[in-house]
C-alpha cells in the first residue's frame, strides 16, 4: 500500500489540490537560492558539462515544475557570477511507476532550460548511476513510508493497532513501530542518494513534521488523520464497511521531529547537515472552507489507497464526512505542526 496521487486535471486531481505543498515550496525558495549562491562549490563539477537535478516524489505538478525551474535558474546565476560557462541542465522527475507522468510531461513549459526525463521507481532504492546527480530535491514525499509497519497489522503483536488507522493517540508500541519504519526507510533513502550524488553535491528535503517535544497527538497532520479514522469507524457502525476492514488498514506515513531527522542523518554519515529550518505553517486557503480544502487535498493524495482497500463506492461519503468534521473541529486553531527544510551536502567518507 502506497500513496499514489490522483493524476489528470479533475476536481480531485493533485494538480488542482496541492496549494498546501505549494506554500511550503514557496517558503523554501529563498533558502534554496541562498544555499546555491553561498554553499554550492561549482569547482567540484568543473569536469562535467551537464548539471543534473532530480525531484524525488515529484507527483504531477505544477509544484515540481516551479521548484525545478527555480533550482536551474539559481545554478545558472551561480555559474555566471563566477565567470563560468553555463552548463546544460538535465532534470529527472521521479515518482512511483503508477504516477501520472503523462500529465506531468505534457505540462512542462516548452521554453524550459533543461532536458527532461521521467524516472519511475521508489526513491527508497537506487534510481541513478553512481555519482551522476549534482542536486537532489524532495518535497512533501519523505513522510510516506515504504510500507505500513507489519506489527501494527498483526493481531498477535503488542503493537496491533485495532480500531485505528494511524499512530496518533495509539499505544507506545504502535508509535515505536512507525518511528522504526521511518528510520529504516530514511536510512535506505540516504544510502541510495549517497551513491548517486557526487561529492560536494546537495540535497534539499522539505518534509511535514512536528516541532521537537510536541506529542504526536497534537500535531495537526496527525489530528487530521485521527478525524479521518473516526469517519471510517462511523461508517463501520452504520454497516457500510466492516470493522475488520478498518482494523486491517493503517496509513503509511510518519511525521518526524527535527531531532529525529538530525539523528538519522548523523547516523548515516554520508551527508553533512548544512541547514535545518522550520518553515511557516501553511493554513489551507481557497474559495471553500478550510475543512473542504483539506479534505480535497487529502483525497487527491490518498484516494487510491482507500479505493484499493475499502472499494470505490465509499469514497465520496468518506471525504464528505471528513470535510464536515474538519469544519466542526478546532484543529486549525489548536493544532501544531511544521514543515522542515533540510539542506544536506554529500561529503567524502573515510
Amino acid at each position: 500500500m502506497a500513496y499514489t496521487t490522483n493524476g489528470g486535471n479533475g476536481e480531485y486531481s493533485y494538480s488542482n489540490n496541492s496549494s498546501f505543498q505549494r506554500g511550503a515550496a514557496d517558503a523554501a525558495k529563498e533558502l534554496i537560492n541562498e544555499a546555491i549562491a553561498e554553499k554550492l562549490d561549482i569547482q567540484n563539477f568543473s569536469s562535467s558539462n551537464t548539471f543534473r537535478v532530480t525531484d524525488l516524489g515529484c507527483s504531477v505538478g505544477p509544484n515540481t515544475i516551479l521548484a525545478m525551474q527555480n533550482i536551474v535558474d539559481a545554478v545558472e546565476v551561480k555559474y555566471q557570477s563566477q565567470g563560468h560557462n553555463t552548463p546544460e541542465f538535465q532534470v529527472f522527475f521521479n515518482d512511483n511507476a503508477s504516477n501520472d507522468f503523462n500529465t506531468l510531461l505534457t505540462s512542462l513549459p516548452p521554453d524550459r532550460k533543461y532536458y527532461a526525463a521521467a524516472v519511475p521507481g521508489s526513491f527508497y532504492s537506487r534510481l541513478f548511476p553512481n555519482a551522476s546527480l549534482h542536486f537532489a530535491f524532495s518535497s512533501y514525499a519523505l513522510h510516506c513510508l515504504s510500507q505500513v509497519p507489519k506489527e501494527v497489522l498483526d493481531k498477535s503483536s503488542p503493537a496491533w493497532n485495532k480500531g485505528r488507522i494511524h499512530y496518533s493517540n495509539a499505544s507506545d508500541k504502535v508509535v515505536q513501530s512507525y518511528a522504526a519504519q521511518y528510520a529504516k526507510d530514511m536510512e535506505c533513502f540516504l544510502n541510495a542518494r549517497a551513491q548517486e550524488v557526487v561529492y560536494g553535491g546537495f540535497m534539499v528535503i522539505i518534509i511535514p513534521g512536528r516541532p521537537n517535544g510536541l506529542p504526536h497527538s497534537q500535531a495537526m497532520v496527525n489530528m487530521v488523520g485521527e478525524i479521518l479514522g473516526s469517519c471510517l469507524l462511523d461508517m463501520a457502525k452504520k454497516g457500510i464497511i466492516s470493522e475488520e476492514k478498518v482494523d486491517t488498514f493503517n496509513l503509511p506515513g510518519y511525521f518526524a521531529s527535527p531531532q529525529e531527522v538530525e539523528a538519522i542523518v548523523e547516523r548515516n554519515g554520508c551527508f553533512r547537515l548544512e541547514r535545518m529550518e522550520i518553515l511557516p505553517q501553511a493554513i489551507p486557503s481557497g474559495n471553500f472552507s478550510r475543512g473542504k480544502v483539506t479534505s480535497s487535498q487529502l483525497r487527491a493524495g490518498m484516494e487510491g489507497m482507500f479505493k484499493e482497500h475499502f472499494g470505490e463506492e465509499i469514497i465520496d461519503e468518506l471525504f464528505d464526512a471528513l470535510h464536515k468534521k474538519l469544519d466542526e473541529s478546532s484543529i486549525f486553531e489548536s493544532g501544531n505542526g511544521s514543515s522542515l527544510f533540510v539542506l544536506l551536502n554529500r561529503i567524502a567518507t573515510v
